[in-house]
């Protein structure tokens, strides 16, 4: 992308305003979903109660960046952008976004600190509306413990016991060694690895940067973070509790397995809940807390935001949707009660009663687990480049058992202080 293109996108500036004018809103849903479903009943129920014309377009879900750069190259973005808090970096520095004033979005006091801070760019200023927010929780064969004689682990080290005795222990009864303990999405696609460590190495006091001086630093050689990586490569080398194929398997490979009954905890969203209701049982697992490890609690928090792309001819109506999406009304729709089209994983409006609202007491432990130890992911100017690195650096640790995890991570880290030096956070 260059300059010149990033100028064309925002027009320099403000368009020539036209209230009238219809918004195009795009969400990353795949077209025909129950999701898309609730997207769309958000932008009718937007329409009627402000009169402003909107479309709703589902994008799906593994070309969305393409599609969006396409009309990037072609100086027509769509009004509305609902897209992961992960991408407000990349959308910021491309200029494809416009700034948020918090102070004058209405019911912005409702919103949650946490959500607000994962709408905030690198630079102080805030370029997103919260609209969903989610945090990580265990999901465990409570029949698997319950046949081994386990207790709820209470630290890391006891979850990695219990990943032993699945493992090892025929907690199905069926008489064959097929039982995996930890079922872990360590593919390097889209950073999988680096989105399911971060519970853990931030858990066990380790961390991917550090906040120094005015910017950051690499942190992921330091003495914590080689131990918690340490730790990673004996679930794949030693103990072996990681599911066969660990390495190389994305999110999709690992619900499939879970829900098989092949596999015995997995650290994953609310979202997948529905999913395994139905095809495992909802008797048959239940939802912890991750629990602490040598630096206390700490699990990775994220969600969406509603982003204003910039070049709009109706800002008025991009901030009257974005307000809309985070009330009370708006959320309520994406919690997709009516129709399983679950957009809204945990309110970020607080006043909502997300697990009240769904009937299900579970959806309470994901919401007290992002309340007191959700941790977002720093705000740099492009996290995701800093996530896919490290997740490539970690993958080669799990992947080939004899490389030293130490050797590696300081490899990582000269890797990691190049990358925030030419994003411009390099903290001295």
């Amino acid at each position: 992308m260059t300059a010149a293109t990033v100028t064309a996108c925002s027009s320099g500036g403000t368009a020539q305003q036209d209230d009238s004018q219809p918004l195009e809103v795009w969400i990353r849903q795949d077209a025909g979903s129950p999701s898309a479903e609730s997207a769309e009943a958000l932008t009718k129920a937007f329409t009627k109660e402000s009169g402003i014309e909107a479309k709703l377009v589902a994008v799906g879900v593994t070309d969305f960046e393409t599609k969006l750069q396409q009309r990037t190259a072609q100086k027509n973005l769509p009004d509305i952008v609902i897209n992961d808090t992960g991408q407000l970096g990349n959308l910021v520095t491309q200029g494809l976004v416009r700034e948020v004033d918090r102070d004058g979005v209405a019911g912005s006091a409702d919103l949650a600190d946490r959500a607000w801070e994962a709408a905030q760019g690198y630079d102080g200023k805030y370029y997103g509306v919260p609209f969903n927010s989610q945090a990580f929780a265990l999901l465990v064969r409570k029949d698997w413990r319950e046949a081994v004689g386990a207790d709820v682990p209470k630290t890391w080290d006891e979850l990695t016991e219990l990943a032993v005795k699945f493992t090892e222990d025929d907690p199905d009864g069926n008489g064959k060694n097929d039982t995996a303990g930890m079922v872990i999405p360590g593919s390097t696609t889209r950073g999988y690895l680096t989105w399911w460590f971060s519970t853990m190495l931030w858990s066990e006091g380790g961390d991917f940067v550090k906040e120094q001086g005015k910017g950051y630093a690499s942190a992921i050689d330091e003495p914590a973070s080689v131990e918690a990586v340490e730790k990673l490569q004996a679930m794949f080398c030693d103990s072996k509790v990681a599911q066969p194929g660990a390495s190389t398997a994305d999110s999709s490979a690992t619900h499939t397995f879970f829900e098989s009954g092949k596999g015995g905890i997995y650290l994953t969203g609310p979202y997948m809940l529905p999913r395994f209701d139905g095809s495992l049982g909802k008797d048959k697992y239940e939802v912890i807390a991750p629990p602490p490890g040598a630096g206390g609690e700490a699990v990775l928090a994220e969600g969406e935001n509603v982003y204003m792309m910039a070049g709009s001819h109706n800002e008025k109506g991009q901030q009257e949707y974005a307000e809309f999406a985070a009330s009370p009304a708006g959320q309520k729709i994406g919690l997709g009660v009516d129709n399983g089209g679950i957009i809204v994983r945990l309110p970020v409006n607080t006043t909502v009663d997300g697990a009240a609202e769904r009937k299900d007491p579970r959806w309470e432990t994901f919401q007290e687990v992002y309340n007191t130890s959700g941790r977002n992911a720093p705000a740099l100017p492009n996290w995701s480049t800093i996530r896919q690195m490290s997740s490539e650096g970690l993958n080669g640790v799990v992947s080939v058992c004899s490389r030293d995890a130490g050797k590696a991570m300081g490899e990582l880290a000269g890797e990691l202080d190049a990358e925030l030096e030419k994003q411009g956070a390099k903290g001295e």
